[in-house]
């Protein structure tokens, strides 16, 4: 439902908030220690990242051009003009929706003007999901407004939704051990090394953590483990069998206890003024590495090959993976950087 004129949108608000505190000055950064990563967790585990980064953060990939698949250049946005709240009469950017979502796929809405499409936004429409995990989003002329700002571009581009597209990114993990089964530490900040499945992802050739779109009516629980086993264990082109071995062997890990590293808006690429990646990063770890160990990585559908990654700074990853990453080390007091200053931050 569109939001009533003149009231600005909750995650808008957060947004600026967060902004302002970032303008006051970083806090003093904390000197290393033993308890280090779970002070910086307690202090780093977001709701969304509305609420951990500032305006730059959210659209920096969502600002680049060409846009991903394409020849299209965004509309330059200045740093300072991100923001809706900042009035830019001159803002005039590319309407791009791809080729692909206009054809009409299953997985897409048809366009926002098209004769019977009345979505729902801010709401569960049917079996789509149009709320956001940020809050409110206004809604302009028929159309849903990208929270975090200004992209340079409106239309969906490659994305299905109009609003918020939902996805689930499963981060399973393990520690590094050596030939004799013994933890490896890091031979500079002496925290144990952590391993996590990454893929590289046949789209744009950037290693990534394994994940997807949410389905129509899905549990996010069901698409986090659908699509480890489809990205990271190619079990779409298993026999039943073979699928059913896997189920097994997977069954101990994704029913364990886990914790969600993130759930929220996505400086994602293929961001535009109307539509925006959301996700929910949850974290499986295999303490011991008897579970994993037993499975075979083979890369499928969206993935071109799919290894264990040692966990580091130094990883350069898709959209906002980089983030999660580090959560995760955070959580577990694992290896993140060579510079204990640079382990946490606000």
């Amino acid at each position: 439902m569109p939001l009533p004129a003149g009231a600005v949108p909750r995650a808008v608000v957060v947004l600026s908030f967060s902004v302002l505190l970032s303008a006051r000055g970083a806090a003093p950064r904390r000197s290393a220690r033993s308890n280090l990563s779970a002070s910086c967790w307690s202090r780093l585990h977001p709701v969304n990242m509305f609420n951990s980064y500032n305006l730059k953060f959210h659209h920096r990939k969502a600002l680049t051009s060409p846009y991903p698949g394409s020849h299209i250049e965004r509309y330059q946005v200045p740093e300072d003009k991100v923001g809706w709240l900042t009035e830019w009469e001159d803002y005039n950017p590319v309407e791009y929706t791809a080729k692909s979502v206009l054809a009409g796929p299953n997985w897409a809405d048809p366009q926002i003007n098209d004769e019977g499409f009345s979505p729902k936004f801010n709401e569960r429409d049917g079996e789509v999901e149009r709320k956001s995990l940020n809050g409110l989003y206004a809604v302009e002329n028929g159309r849903p407004r990208n929270p975090a700002g200004r992209t340079g571009l409106t239309g969906r581009g490659l994305l299905g939704r109009w609003g918020p597209n939902h996805a689930a990114d499963p981060i399973v993990t393990r520690w590094k051990r050596d030939g004799s089964g013994n933890k490896v530490a890091h031979p500079v900040s002496g925290k144990n090394v952590l391993q996590f499945v990454a893929i590289k992802r046949r789209d744009c050739g950037e290693w990534a953590i394994p994940g997807g779109m949410v389905d129509p009516g899905e549990k996010i629980t069901a698409t986090l483990k659908r699509e480890f086993e489809e990205e990271a264990l190619n079990s779409l082109e298993k026999s039943p069998e073979e699928k059913a071995k896997l189920e097994k062997q997977l069954q101990k890990l994704f029913s364990q206890e886990h914790f969600v590293v993130y759930r929220g808006y996505v400086d994602d690429p293929r961001n535009t003024d109307n539509a925006w990646m959301e996700t929910e990063a949850v974290n499986y770890h295999d303490e011991t590495g008897e579970t994993m160990d037993n499975v075979p990585l083979e890369a499928g559908d969206d993935a071109g090959v799919v290894k264990w990654v040692d966990i580091s700074e130094k990883l350069k990853l898709y959209a906002s993976h980089s983030y999660f990453i580090k959560l995760v080390t955070e959580k577990w007091g694992a290896h993140w950087s060579e510079d204990p200053a640079s382990e946490c931050h606000k």
